[in-house]
């Protein structure tokens, strides 16, 4: 299995820091962006890396497990994969599946997801057979993965098209297609049922299911709490003193937002219906902004001097 340097594909040394981390991701996320990429098809790719990389490299203790896995594997030590599935049954070993498509590669799956696995669906029953001797039924086994949704994916619902790669009495590894739809409004952290298409049952039992537990994609300008979207703005201290109209993204298009005077540091605006769909059908989430005050870092000499007189004129109230 091929090691995946995620520093590398998001252009940070290892030394980064958190928020270098973020911004990095940023940067590329709305450059690679399927939405206003030019070359959908390598847009997409990319993005699934970038996301994939600061799924990992944005949470502290995947990264912490990263780093320690990454120094294993240049010191040729190697790293054995994490077990999957549960006990084995009758000597029958959990068997490894891999899912196409589903936004991950192997490695991600193998050390920083649930991964493709099989687990016991049911007991196993022997029933007598007409001749008296013992038929073996067992029920098939549960496969579970992970599915990197996108928000306008989770805005719009899709259907997604998997291959499951199993193995098969042979050896050899099978693959199956498997069409999966992602309900309009699903969640992070949501599982999607597939009936019918995991592990094939033993002496006519029914077969397992297929188990995919949504990840959404992180996005450059949004993150997702529930069906509500929350957006970090920066504002020109003027803007927040004085108010102003300006323009916050959507997942559709930019809406008009009005500041009003006074607005304070991490003041929280709500923009209604600008979320993603509510799981009972019922509407749209909201759309939360943050407010951050953006500084100036370089004065000319005119700004200084109003900036100064600004000074001077709040100490004279005071």
């Amino acid at each position: 299995m091929e090691f995946k340097d995620y520093y590398e594909v998001l252009g940070t040394p290892r030394t980064a820091s958190a928020d270098e981390v973020k911004k990095a991701f940023r940067k590329l996320a709305r450059e690679f962006h399927p939405d206003v990429a030019k070359d959908k098809k390598r847009a997409e790719e990319k993005f699934k890396q970038i996301n994939e990389a600061y799924e990992v490299l944005g949470n502290p203790e995947s990264r912490r497990k990263y780093d320690e896995l990454g120094a294993n594997w240049k010191s040729g030590g190697g790293f054995p994969p994490p077990p999957r599935g549960g006990p084995e049954r009758r000597g029958v070993p959990s068997a490894e599946y891999h899912f196409g498509g589903s936004g991950f590669s192997d490695f991600f799956e193998q050390f920083f997801s649930r991964g493709a696995s099989a687990t016991d669906s049911g007991d196993i029953s022997e029933e007598f057979n007409s001749r008296g001797g013992r038929a073996g039924r067992r029920p098939g086994r549960d496969i579970a993965g992970d599915l990197l949704v996108t928000l306008d994916e989770a805005r719009r619902g899709v259907v997604r098209t998997l291959s499951v790669q199993r193995p098969s009495e042979s050896g050899a590894l099978d693959t199956q297609t498997v069409r999966v739809r992602v309900p309009r409004g699903v969640q992070d952290g949501q599982r999607i049922r597939v009936g019918g298409q995991g592990e094939p049952g033993k002496g006519g039992a029914p077969a397992g299911d297929i188990y995919l537990t949504v990840r959404l994609a992180a996005h450059p300008d949004f993150r997702a709490q529930g069906a509500d979207l929350v957006h970090e703005m920066e504002l020109a201290p003027w803007s927040a003193v004085l108010g102003a109209t300006v323009e916050v993204p959507t997942l559709d298009k930019p809406v008009a937002v009005r500041i009003p005077a006074g607005t304070q540091p991490g003041q929280t605006l709500r923009v209604r219906g600008r979320g993603l769909p509510l799981p009972d059908g019922s509407g749209d989430g909201d759309l939360y902004v943050i407010v951050s005050i953006r500084l100036p870092t370089e004065l000319s000499d005119e700004e200084k001097r109003l900036w100064e007189s600004l000074s001077q004129a709040a100490q004279r109230k005071t």
